[in-house]
């Protein structure tokens, strides 16, 4: 009984008509690049110059919107390995599209892997070995014995001005970019369109609803009441005031969120 109704809440969203295009309505892309972040990425710039090997770190969620442009030119100097951490919280099926765009950016040396669970953490000390040789330069913390390995880790850097409103919600959502400073209705409402678009209706069965929804409203709804999310609202009547328990749709939008963040709706890529 389970599957069927499954089958027939994915069949009713695909003929429901959700949403092509996300509205952003009408916001600009702001500047999300603080001076800590200015001032990291001067100094990553003078590391990367005593480096023999970069090791690039991004959320596999978002293996393209999370690279940073600005860095491009300096990760052409020397050998490059980019690893896409949590790789459990990722689409497995997206993993070879995802490679394919990649390597048309000149990316031929990428581990999926999942540091929380050692996840192809170990394959990364030996394809540096290979890539650089058996004489590394000396830098901050030893890392490895054998070979003579040592680490200079960098600050994660947003680029001053990231390209689109798609880009930056996508860096939200992964938790790149603090979420008041974009909104959480506007982020639970672009994940909203992103499940649907991807038919990831996990949500559905995890927050009690009928059937897939493209309405942001209902959902956070179920979220409310599920969770638990309430507040108390003072109501001034012709007879006093009264206390009114309201569902709290902002903490609702954050619970939405988090579940994301925690693959409780499903293993999701982004990009």
């Amino acid at each position: 009984m389970r599957g069927w109704a499954g089958a027939l809440r994915v069949a009713r969203a695909e003929l429901s008509g959700f949403r092509e295009r996300f509205d952003f309505g009408g916001r600009d892309v702001a500047s999300w690049f603080p001076g800590h972040m200015a001032k990291g990425l001067r100094q990553m710039r003078a590391s990367l110059r005593r480096a023999d090997c970069l090791i690039e770190v991004h959320d596999a969620r978002i293996p393209l919107s999370g690279r940073n442009p600005m860095l491009q030119e300096v990760l052409g100097i020397r050998p490059h390995i980019l690893v896409l951490n949590k790789m459990d919280l990722a689409d497995p099926r997206r993993q070879p599209t995802v490679l394919e765009h990649l390597k048309q950016q000149g990316c031929s040396h990428v581990v999926f892997a999942d540091c929380q669970h050692d996840g192809n953490v170990k394959k990364i000390v030996p394809l540096v070995a290979k890539l650089v040789g058996n004489s590394p330069r000396y830098h901050r913390a030893e890392v490895c014995e054998k070979p003579l390995m040592y680490l200079v880790d960098t600050p994660g850097v947003l680029p001053p001005k990231l390209g689109d409103m798609e880009t930056g919600m996508k860096l939200a959502l992964c938790g790149a970019i603090r979420d008041h400073l974009v909104g959480e209705d506007i982020m639970a409402d672009y994940l909203l369109y992103i499940l649907n678009k991807q038919q990831q209706f996990r949500y559905v069965q995890h927050y009690g609803l009928a059937e897939a929804c493209d309405d942001i409203k209902p959902v956070l709804k179920h979220v409310a009441l599920a969770r638990g999310r309430t507040q108390k609202v003072k109501v001034l009547t012709g007879t006093g005031n009264i206390n009114v328990t309201m569902l709290n749709y902002p903490a609702a939008a954050y619970e939405f969120l988090r579940d994301f963040r925690a693959g409780r709706l499903g293993r999701v890529t982004l990009d």
